[in-house]
C-alpha cells in the first residue's frame, strides 16, 4: 500500500478510490479553461471520483518553435487562480526551471516535474523545498526502478509529498511503450502511482512538427493500469480535440470520458476491495 497525501478534498493514495488528473493539455483562454474545468467537475461529481485539473500555462517541449506555447506564466496561473478559486478544485502545472516554482507554488497545489527533466537534481530539489506536493514524470528514458533515486532526491530534502507518474517508454521512433510491470514497481517505493493515459498514446514527432498520438488505445491501456492497482489515471482532455492547440491526436473527447471513467471506476474498486482482504 502506497502513503496517503491529501491535497484540499482529494486524498490519494493509502488505498483510497482512484484519482482522476484531467484537463485540456494546454490553456488556450480563460473561458475554455473554465468551461473544461466546470464539465470535469460535472462528470467526476456524479461518479464520485476526486479530480485535479490540470492544464499547462507554458508547454516548454513542444516540438517545433512555431508550435503553441501557452498564455505564459504569468497569465497561465492566473486563470488556474481561477479556476481553483471558482470550483474549489486543486490544481496542477508543470514548472520547467528553478525560476518558475516559487510563482507556481503560490498558485498550485501539486507541481509537475515534466518527463524530460525527471533527472534535473536541481529542479527536484528546489520544488521539493516549496512544501508542495511533487508529481514527477518517469523519462522515457529511465527504466521503472531508476524512480525510486528521482524520489530519493525530493524526500532527502525534507518533502515525501510525492507522486510519480508513468508515461510510456521510447520504443524506437516516434513511438511509446508501456510496460504493466512498472506499476508495482514503482509503487514498491511506497509513493502513491498515476498512469499518464493519454501521453502513453502519443507519438512524439510523428507529424513532422508536431506529435501524433492514437487515442483510440487509451481505453484499453488504462483498463489495465487500473487493473495492477494504481492510484490515480491523469488524461488530457479536450472538447474538441481535433481542434485543440496541443497534443490532440491522443487527448480523450469530453463526451467519451464519462463511459470510461465508469469502467475504470468499477475495476478500481473491485482490486482495490480484494487488496484490502
Amino acid at each position: 500500500m502506497t502513503r496517503e497525501i491529501v491535497s484540499g478534498n482529494v486524498k490519494i493514495g493509502g488505498n483510497r478510490p482512484l484519482v482522476l488528473i484531467a484537463g485540456p493539455c494546454v490553456i488556450e483562454n480563460e473561458a475554455a479553461t473554465l468551461r473544461h474545468a466546470e464539465r470535469l467537475m460535472t462528470i467526476c461529481y456524479g461518479l464520485s471520483i476526486p479530480l485535479v485539473f490540470k492544464a499547462s500555462y507554458d508547454k516548454a517541449n513542444r516540438t517545433s518553435v512555431n508550435a503553441y506555447r501557452g498564455p505564459g506564466i504569468r497569465d497561465g496561473l492566473s486563470i488556474l487562480r481561477k479556476v481553483k478559486e471558482t470550483l474549489g478544485v486543486p490544481v496542477i502545472s508543470d514548472v520547467h526551471s528553478i525560476e518558475q516554482i516559487a510563482p507556481a507554488a503560490e498558485v498550485l497545489d501539486i507541481l509537475q516535474i515534466p518527463a524530460f527533466l525527471c533527472r534535473q537534481t536541481d529542479l527536484l530539489i528546489a520544488a521539493a523545498k516549496s512544501g508542495r506536493i511533487i508529481n514527477v514524470k518517469k523519462g522515457q528514458f529511465l527504466a521503472p526502478w531508476d524512480m525510486k533515486n528521482v524520489a530519493g532526491k525530493i524526500a532527502a530534502s525534507g518533502n515525501e509529498n510525492i507522486i510519480l507518474t508513468e508515461r510510456g517508454a521510447s520504443f524506437g521512433y516516434n513511438n511509446l511503450v508501456v510496460d504493466m510491470r512498472s506499476f508495482p514497481v514503482m509503487r514498491a517505493t511506497g509513493y502513491p502511482v498515476v498512469f499518464d493515459a493519454t501521453h502513453s498514446v502519443q507519438l512524439p514527432g510523428g507529424q513532422g512538427d508536431s506529435s501524433g498520438g492514437q487515442r483510440e488505445f487509451v481505453e484499453y491501456l488504462s483498463r489495465a493500469a487500473v487493473a495492477t492497482g494504481i492510484d490515480g489515471v491523469f488524461m488530457e482532455v479536450h472538447e474538441d480535440p481535433d481542434k485543440a492547440f496541443c497534443d490532440g491526436p491522443n487527448s480523450i473527447p469530453l463526451n467519451e470520458l464519462p463511459s470510461l471513467l465508469n469502467i475504470l471506476k468499477s475495476l478500481d474498486s473491485l482490486v482495490k476491495h480484494r487488496a484490502a482482504l
